[in-house]
């Protein structure tokens, strides 16, 4: 037997993991209703027109050999653009690393910045990808709790007091992933002078920036020019091309951290480049129309409603309204429900409708939640939650 690395017994990714027993009752013929992952594209939305048909033509023209490691030119300077946009200054092209995905964005940041055993805040419920790229680092995250009685915002003295010397920085995930929370402007300067005094890297996981409901959005870098800040986005979520694999991330206030700017770039010569033809759609997405985004938050807000009436009629659960992006993590208060994956199994083999445990995301101790992804159309979202509401009922009667 071949002993795998011990520190990877700590990876863990909820979203898929509970995939495998759905694979399962399928494979029986049983209809599954997938409410468990962020993938628009397995819905009723597509990739604007104009994305694939820039794809398309890079492509053809020949585009198709490996691309500059940092990404090509015309992408880092629209990125560069939409970055200064969104009102952080002093931004330039050479600051700009595209990546396969934001999830490799944030591996490079995070490998070229810690030490075994160094700490990063986390935040608590937070997108399980952190946790497993610490392991995978042999790097320490410790969880801040988002509070979810006031409205999964984040706890500055908590915050404060988590700060130790080996402490390097502090990953944000804003808009929230998976609550769908939105950070105040007046919570993110907290949280600015707190890396400030501290002295750490501050890491914006910023990728559903485009997909708000009532509340804006506020980049965190926008808010300081004396605090580094790395910010992480792409093309998967607001531009609807998930499986193409086109992120970046952003060295804001780079003055501050150029050291660790050549150490990633060093990193990213060393994995040749990101997919190289679609980055030529990274451009025309950033600065070209932007129609689809509206239309597209249009039929998710009608999910949204549905899914918080629908969530908080049933006795024994609750959910805090979404301000943005396609989740919501409700809460159970069930008697006898300690354990929400065994919740969302049992769910899955009687009903067929897959939602996430919160647990795979972490949770304030003695709570349970599950994850929703409301991305379906209402009529299978009606469908998943009038089977929710029944189980529940059956089960929990004194609930009723």
């Amino acid at each position: 037997m071949v002993r795998p690395a011990k520190h990877i017994e700590n990876v863990r990714y909820a979203i898929r993991n509970v995939v495998a027993e759905a694979s399962r009752l399928e494979a029986q013929g049983r209809q599954i209703l997938y409410l468990n992952i962020g993938d628009p594209l397995k819905f009723d939305f597509q990739t604007p027109p104009h994305l694939i048909e820039a794809v398309h033509r890079a492509m053809r023209d020949g585009h198709n050999g490996y691309a500059p490691s940092a990404g090509i030119p015309a992408a880092r300077e629209a990125i560069a653009m939409e970055t200064t946009r969104t009102g952080i200054r002093g931004v330039l092209p050479s600051d700009v690393v595209v990546t396969t995905g934001a999830s490799e964005a944030l591996e490079l940041a995070l490998t070229a910045l810690l030490e075994p055993g160094e700490r990063v805040l986390l935040p608590c419920p937070g997108y399980p990808l952190y946790n497993a790229l610490m392991a995978k680092l042999n790097a320490q995250g410790v969880p801040y709790t988002l509070d979810e009685e006031n409205g999964w915002s984040l706890d500055l003295e908590e915050i404060e007091r988590l700060c130790t010397p080996g402490t390097r920085a502090i990953l944000l995930c804003n808009p929230n992933n998976p609550t769908g929370a939105v950070l105040d402007r007046k919570v993110l300067e907290g949280l600015l002078e707190i890396a400030r005094r501290h002295e750490l890297v501050v890491l914006s996981d910023e990728i559903y920036d485009k997909l708000l409901y009532d509340k804006a959005h506020v980049a965190t870098a926008s808010l300081a020019t004396d605090v580094p800040i790395i910010t992480f986005n792409g093309l998967s979520k607001a531009y609807l091309a998930c499986g193409w694999r086109v992120g970046w991330l952003v060295f804001c206030n780079s003055y501050l951290m150029p050291e660790l700017k050549n150490a990633v770039q060093r990193l990213a010569d060393a994995r040749l480049c990101g997919p190289a033809p679609q980055q030529y759609a990274i451009a025309p997405a950033l600065q070209g129309p932007q129609d689809h985004i509206p239309e597209m938050m249009k039929r998710l807000r009608s999910r949204r409603d549905l899914m918080v009436r629908r969530i908080n009629a049933i006795p024994g659960l609750s959910v805090v309204e979404p301000a943005a992006a396609f989740y919501a993590m409700p809460r159970l208060r069930l008697p006898g429900v300690t354990n929400d994956e065994q919740f969302v199994l049992s769910l899955l083999r009687e009903t067929g409708v897959l939602f996430v445990h919160g647990s795979g995301f972490g949770q304030k101790t003695g709570t349970t939640h599950f994850r929703v992804v409301f991305l379906p159309g209402e009529a299978t979202l009606t469908t998943a939650f009038d089977r929710l509401e029944a189980f529940v009922r059956e089960r929990y009667p004194l609930q009723a």
